[in-house]
């Protein structure tokens, strides 16, 4: 679980069919200070509707991303499980 920074969202004319009807984010990991960029940005799965400028937590955990978006097949590695209030 790591905390990240919604830089904006992603759209694609062709995706892998798991992802229809979800939102996808781009976001950018933070360091444990919660201001610098910690690597690169990320494509995340968004169950949360975040938007821009929003601080939210994101997890690698590939199985628990492909429960949420029903398919034991998707390629999803990234997705929001929490949404902080600031």
């Amino acid at each position: 679980m790591q905390r990240a920074l919604v830089v904006g969202t992603a759209t694609g004319t062709i995706k892998h069919p798991s992802f229809e009807g979800w939102k996808l984010l781009v976001v950018q990991p933070l360091r444990a200070d919660g201001c610098s960029p910690d690597g690169d940005p990320l494509l995340v799965v968004d169950p949360t509707s975040a938007t821009a400028g929003d601080v939210v937590l994101v997890t690698s955990d590939a199985p628990a991303g492909r429960r949420l978006l029903g398919d034991e097949r998707s390629p999803v590695r990234w997705s929001v499980i929490a949404r902080e209030d600031l």
